[in-house]
């Protein structure tokens, strides 16, 4: 009998294999009391640890060959940066000196705290954060309690064509067994911001997480289906449902490599509407797949990772190297650069500031919030930008604002900064265009307030739809109702689109809804001329607008403007998706 399984698609792709379950052998952690005379061997034992987990990581990275299209190793080093910070062992060589505790309890005690931490932030990407954290600590956990490798972690292992099953991945794991050969891999745990769902996409790894209590159901050397694009697995699938995927399989190939063939296509409609198809970036690896796609910028650059794995926050003069390099590789294209946009809770990393962690800290201070109140953040990133505007096109956009108090803050402060370089004969773009991110609904319900202040808008409708729909989208037990279709959402985007056209300015989409393809037609149809999409997914974006009408869908969109709920919705766009109008 098949049985089906379902999770998170987080890397599109079929794959059809079997299973190898990756079993890392772990056993509780000990906690025990040591004597005295033991402290020093044991603090000697947890280094020694950390020096192994250190010279494995090494090893891996030492191992991702020089031909790689995308910069992983990026991912091994911020593990390397956790085992060299003094937060991660001072604290656990504290624990075993004043309580004398065993090595494994004192450095799951630090873990623990640390979690804790990432735990009770907002931002999604930096909650996934805490996953790094139980990496770093269970390989550690791991050396304490048997030195050598695990056997996946051994070059000439046979996972070739496998798809692996596991609690869950770290970036050394994957990086690993895709030069091993796996066809895919599904975890148990895990969410879509995680460094493994970023690897498994920019490595084109079908994936599939959060497959809770998965290896009740599946065994080792089991044959599957995997499908990362639906997330969803299929254990002992009938001969009908093979060929059924095998077919899916073949087309999708054939598809996917076909939509090369538009990347220097023009972004048009049939009824020759231009289309700005823009590309969001999260790391600086990505900035070399702007062009391989054919993008015609950046429409969104998520600066949090300036301040990540560091004691202190990053100075003037590494921002502006970092933008810098940015405009280089872009040679000419536009940058949007969003501001630091970190999470409510700032104990971590370089964005760090004192205080108490907050009871609801996604109403709490973060992005725009935090840098007033922290000017020490915040002044150093504006001046920055304001120089690299200097050397290409740059945008500067200003997260979660929820009034025009915050916008017109920060222009006095921009307008101080500018005054200061021009003392100094520093030069800037004079004329830098400044706008911000319409992700909270107060700031969408009055964005033709807003826009009569700024230069552009851009919907981020990640953190619009968790707010309007009052929901945790990280939160396995309400994100069902987080709903891009929700008749309230289509009129929060669409009022947001008409005070764009109404101020004369820009209104673009940098949120995940805009690189769904299924959304494209809906959102042409409302109004949307500036798209703003993981790169992954801006060639099928673009065929879809190419093969579009634009009249023909203005007229849908707006009865879903009125439909009474996501499944009349979700009618209209069929009937927009399938050409019957």
């Amino acid at each position: 009998m098949t049985i089906a399984l379902h999770g998170s698609g987080v890397s599109r792709g079929i794959a059809i294999g079997r299973i190898h379950i990756l079993d890392r052998g772990q056993t509780d952690i000990p906690e025990y009391r040591i004597e005295s005379q033991q402290i020093a061997g044991e603090i000697t034992r947890l280094h020694t640890a950390v020096a192994t987990a250190r010279q494995q990581l090494r090893s891996v990275r030492e191992h991702i060959p020089a031909t790689t299209t995308v910069d992983i190793s990026s991912f091994i080093d911020a593990h390397l940066l956790m085992l060299e910070d003094a937060v991660l062992t001072q604290e656990a060589e504290r624990l075993i000196r004043e309580q004398q505790l065993n090595a494994e309890w004192a450095l799951k005690q630090q873990r623990d705290a640390l979690v804790a931490v990432f735990e009770a932030m907002d931002d999604a990407y930096l909650r996934t954060r805490k996953d790094d954290v139980d990496h770093v600590v269970n390989r550690i956990q791991r050396i304490l309690r048997k030195p050598s490798p695990a056997a996946h972690e051994i070059p000439d292992s046979k996972l070739i064509g496998h798809i692996i099953l596991a609690d869950d991945l770290t970036p050394a794991d994957t990086v690993l067994m895709q030069h091993q050969g796996i066809a895919a891999f599904a975890t148990e745990h895990g969410g879509l911001t995680s460094h493994t769902a970023i690897l498994a996409r920019s490595l084109g790894i079908p994936a599939v997480v959060g497959l809770h209590e998965a290896r009740r159901y599946i065994h080792q050397d089991d044959q599957i289906i995997l499908d990362g694009t639906r997330g969803v697995i299929l254990i002992d699938a009938d001969a009908r449902s093979l060929k059924v995927y095998q077919d899916r399989q073949e087309r999708e190939s054939k598809y996917y490599s076909g939509l090369i063939r538009l990347r220097e296509a023009p972004a048009r409609t049939q009824d020759g509407t231009h289309i700005e198809l823009l590309a969001n970036i999260e790391l600086p690896r990505d900035f070399d797949t702007v062009r391989v796609v054919g993008a015609a910028g950046v429409g969104l650059y998520r600066t949090e990772f300036l301040f990540m794995n560091r004691e202190q926050p990053p100075d003037e003069a590494e921002h502006l190297r970092t933008y810098l390099e940015v405009l280089d590789k872009l040679n000419g294209l536009p940058l949007t650069i969003r501001t630091l946009d970190l999470g409510a809770d700032k104990q971590v990393d370089g964005g760090r500031q004192k205080g108490s962690v907050q009871s609801n800290p996604a109403l709490g201070l973060r992005a725009i919030r935090l840098c007033l109140k922290e000017p020490s953040l915040f002044l150093p990133q504006l001046r920055a930008i304001l120089r690299a505007s200097a050397h290409g096109n740059v945008r500067l956009m200003l997260p979660m604002i929820s009034n025009t108090q915050e916008i017109e803050q920060v222009l006095v402060i921009i307008d101080e900064l500018k005054a200061d370089l021009d003392a100094a004969g520093i030069p800037y773009n004079k004329k830098l265009p400044i706008g911000c991110m319409i992700e909270v609904p107060a700031a969408a319900i009055c964005a033709d307030i807003i826009a009569s202040l700024l230069d552009f808008l851009s919907i981020g409708t990640n953190d619009l739809i968790q707010y309007t729909m009052a929901i945790d989208r990280v939160n396995d037990e309400v994100n069902y109702l987080y709903d891009p279709l929700h008749p309230a959402v289509l009129r929060l985007i669409s009022s947001v689109l008409r005070a764009g056209r109404e101020a004369n300015i820009p209104a673009a989409m940098c949120g995940e809804m805009a690189g769904d393809k299924r959304n494209t037609r809906l959102l042409l149809g409302l109004g949307l001329r500036e798209f703003s999409v993981h790169p992954a997914n801006l060639l099928e974006v673009k065929e879809t607008i190419t093969e579009s009408n634009i009249d023909h869908l203005q007229t849908l969109a707006q009865q879903a403007l009125f439909a009474r709920s996501s499944k009349e919705v979700d009618m209209i766009m069929e009937q927009m998706n399938s050409g019957l109008f």
